[in-house]
Formats: structure tokens, sequence, C-alpha cells
């Protein structure tokens, strides 16, 4: 047998060994072994994006992230996938990007990560955030006089590695735009960033005809839904609420 050979067997032979573990995996393992501290599960809650408006919207209800972790991922919808199907893959995928970034970091490994991804659709054609002008104006148009869904998958992987999914979907109808309103809304420049390229909470709000469903869906966080997540999972939400009465001044 040649060197060459014997040199591609022993790479084909060859298996690494296991890489280490995260400090996220070592934790969850020694609450695994020990009962005394299996339910010991973190009350740490890692949100898996920057947006301004979903924190806006988590305060609201008295919750603040110990840590923000945007997560990049590509948003592209994969060929004749359906809304739901995205919005609940981008949501996993954006919790799981954010969950191996704390992997090691020790203050906030064995937290609980928070995702969600927001879209518009109309029927089974799929707004994504406008670009540009162009197609800021050409997603005005098509959501003008016509009702649309907007689509919002949350996702929370748990200390322990469970993930827990949810669509929340809200109907909205807009009025029939005329070529001003469109034109000074865009002159706006609020549509920038913006799924459907329109914010309900902003100046778009106008254009609203009938909303059937949750609003702070459309604002980006469906607050009912996040919070019975949230919860369910122990976090003294309401516990806060009492305490913040309690601390008021009259």
């Amino acid at each position: 047998m040649t060197s060459a050979k014997t040199a591609l067997l022993n790479v084909l032979r060859r298996t690494d060994g296991p890489r280490r573990e995260t400090l996220r995996q070592e934790r969850t393992r020694e609450r695994a072994a020990n009962p005394a501290i299996a339910g010991a599960l973190s009350r740490r809650l890692v949100l898996a994006s920057g947006s301004p408006r979903r924190l806006m919207l988590l305060s609201q209800v008295g919750i603040t992230p110990d840590a923000v972790r945007p997560s990049s991922v590509d948003e592209t919808p994969r060929k004749a996938e359906m809304p739901r199907a995205l919005v609940s893959r981008l949501a996993r995928a954006k919790a799981e990007a954010a969950r191996d970034q704390i992997a090691n970091d020790s203050d906030i490994c064995d937290a609980h990560v928070l995702a969600a991804d927001t879209i518009v659709a109309v029927g089974r054609r799929v707004l994504m955030k406008p670009q540009y002008i162009e197609e800021a104006v050409a997603a005005l148009q098509l959501l003008s006089g016509r009702a649309h869904r907007v689509l919002t998958g949350l996702c929370l992987i748990t200390p322990d590695d469970r993930v827990k999914t949810k669509i929340v979907d809200t109907r909205v109808r807009f009025k029939h735009l005329t070529r001003a309103e469109i034109e000074a809304y865009i002159a706006s420049r609020e549509w920038r960033g913006k799924a459907g390229g329109y914010a309900i909470q902003g100046l778009a709000g106008a254009f609203v005809q009938r909303i059937n469903g949750s609003y702070t869906n459309v604002v980006g966080l469906p607050l009912m839904e996040v919070t019975q997540m949230i919860v369910a999972e122990g976090f003294p939400v309401h516990y806060a609420w009492a305490r913040a009465a309690e601390i008021e001044p009259e």
C-alpha cells in the first residue's frame, strides 16, 4: 500500500474527540444529576432582538430583559414556504443563535432566551422589510383597501434547552390609500425597517379601518402571549406589578 493511500485511510478512520461542552450544557447536566437543584432553573431572560419597540412593549408589562443579544439570521423565505412556517422557523433560528452567543457567559449562560419574528402576509405572499422606496410604495399599494395578516412567531428556549413556540395571527384592514397619502407616508421615512413597510403605532395608524386580534402583535410583540409564556416559566411578573403598586407614591 502506498504512503498516500495509507494517509488517506488514516484520515477516514480518524474520529475527532468529543468537543468540550459549553457552560450552559455543563449547568444543565449538573441540574439533571443533582435532584436538589433540578428545579432551580434560572429566572434570567435574554431577548434575542435589539428592537426598541420590543423592549418598550416588554417594559410596558414590567418585564426587563437581563441582556439583549440580537441575532442575525438569513430571513429569506424558502421556496414555497408558507407565512406561518416562515415565522416559526425564523423565531427559532434567532433564539438558537442567541442561546449559542451566551452559552459560555457565566452571568447569563443559563438564562431563558426569547425571540420573535414578525411578518406581514397577503395570502401566501410575504411582505418583508422594504429596503428601497420603490419596495415600500409597492407594499402600501398592495395593502391599500384590503385585509392582510400580521404574524409573529415566538420562541422561548429554557435553561435546559426545552423549546416552546407559538404563532400569533392578527388581521388588519387598510382603507383605500390615495397617491398623496402614500407619497406623504414614504416621505416620513417611518416605513424603514418595518415589516410590510408600515408602523401601526405611528402615522400608519390613520390607515387602519379594522383590526381583529392582538394590537401589540402588529406593533411587534404580542404581549398577552409573551407574558403567559414567561409566567408559565416561573417569572414573578405579577408579583412585580404588586410590588410596583406598593412602592408607588400616593
